[in-house]
């Protein structure tokens, strides 16, 4: 790796990535935690989706923080751009919605499809378009739907960086862009076209446009940092700061009336507010302070078994729901019956060591990451790094200095 790359490399943001996939994790599975924990320790838990928002404040901190200073609109430099993203995101995410059909075949689960067409849920999925429809936003990987979100800002942000400084226009742009999502909601919100930019709800937590001032906040962070040393010596306790404020959003979320229909505080409108906005914020203060501070959060999060934890996460986000999960639960309650049966042989009256959903959440939570470790070993990795090198979309250069900075995990 080049001394520019190393640069640019920074392990615990790496390790971040990790603790997000894992409050995804725990929101999706909540409900565990209603059977001997007060109501509102599961409303807390239900709102653990903050790990998209940290997502989407990481990318948007590490494009501006790896291409703010060096992009060109040319047309060699965005094929090399695109490829670089590319590489990072869409083998797994193929690999993974051709599963999602696959198993659908034999299962007929409705979810996958939306109840329509496979062929056309398929196409809509594996090229991302699906994440415009309100309707079938959880079709495929239904987690996939913030793939969407991501690659939107992916192709903005060159444009983005554009504005910024060729016209020092930065920050009238997240008001122009979700302005932009609010007329289209005024448009289309009276055409029936499968939720297409449908209702404001939608448009605000499942669109670019209505997220994209999360995406602004980590831009805002690389330009504060760029020209800054990141040694670690400042005394500041900004971490823990931001830290307590990131779950200060949760609590505030986990006390919001839940509108009609939907399953968390994040849907009411102060919620939507605390999410998009506040929440961003405060991630960009934790973010500061693991670049310039040296905590022991941040060393954790950097020590080489977390750092692993967190390149694997993005399989790890995409198959914590959806077939592989459904595999592993249909298994356990297998295993259950099964233990049972054998305890009725032996005449005893014992505990399964599978009969408690607690427990075999956490049975499915080391899984997947045995899972993920092992795909991202096998098959992401090395697809990344082939893609890379690869003659796709732009004639690879063995000494090219801007593939091989590009190594940064962004």
């Amino acid at each position: 790796m080049s001394q520019r790359a190393q640069q640019n490399y920074i392990p615990a943001l790496t390790g971040v990535r990790a603790m997000a996939a894992y409050l995804v994790f725990i929101s999706h599975f909540a409900y565990v935690f209603d059977e001997k924990f007060p109501h509102s320790v599961q409303r807390f838990f239900n709102e653990f989706h903050i790990g998209v928002t940290i997502f989407f404040v990481l990318s948007g901190f590490l494009i501006a923080f790896r291409y703010f200073d060096s992009f060109k609109l040319t047309k060699d430099w965005f094929k090399q751009y695109l490829k670089n993203r590319v590489a990072r995101i869409y083998p797994m995410y193929a690999i993974l919605t051709v599963g999602a059909f696959i198993a659908f075949y034999f299962t007929n689960n409705q979810i996958v499809t939306a109840g329509h067409n496979p062929i056309v849920m398929f196409l809509m999925n594996i090229v991302f378009l699906r994440g415009f429809f309100d309707q079938l936003k959880f079709t495929g990987v239904a987690q996939g739907w913030s793939l969407t979100v991501e690659e939107c800002f992916y192709f903005s942000a060159p444009f983005i960086f554009l504005v910024a400084t060729r016209y020092k226009k930065f920050y009238i742009q997240p008001i122009a862009v979700t302005g932009l999502g609010a007329v289209l909601v005024l448009i289309f919100s009276h055409v029936n076209w499968y939720g297409f930019f449908g209702n404001f709800t939608f448009m605000m937590l499942y669109t670019f446009l209505g997220r994209c001032f999360e995406f602004f906040a980590g831009i805002q962070l690389a330009l504060i940092v760029r020209k800054q040393k990141m040694d670690g010596s400042s005394k500041k306790k900004f971490t823990y700061l931001g830290f307590f404020m990131i779950f200060f959003c949760v609590w505030i979320m986990s006390t919001l009336t839940i509108p009609k229909g939907q399953e968390a505080g994040l849907h009411n409108p102060f919620g939507i507010i605390t999410n998009n906005y506040l929440l961003a914020l405060s991630i960009a203060l934790f973010f500061y302070g693991i670049l310039t501070e040296t905590t022991l959060l941040k060393k954790i999060l950097a020590t080489r078994f977390v750092e692993l934890l967190g390149k694997s996460s993005y399989i790890f986000y995409l198959i914590h729901l959806g077939y592989m999960y459904t595999f592993l639960h249909n298994g356990f309650n297998w295993l259950n019956d099964y233990t049972f049966t054998l305890y009725d042989k032996w005449g005893v009256e014992w505990h399964s060591p599978f009969e408690y959903d607690s427990l075999n959440l956490v049975y499915a939570f080391i899984v997947l990451n045995i899972i993920s470790i092992t795909l991202f070993k096998l098959i992401e990795e090395p697809l990344n790094h082939y893609i890379r090198k690869s003659d796709f979309l732009i004639k690879n250069k063995a000494r090219n200095p801007e593939n091989e900075s590009a190594k940064i995990k962004a």
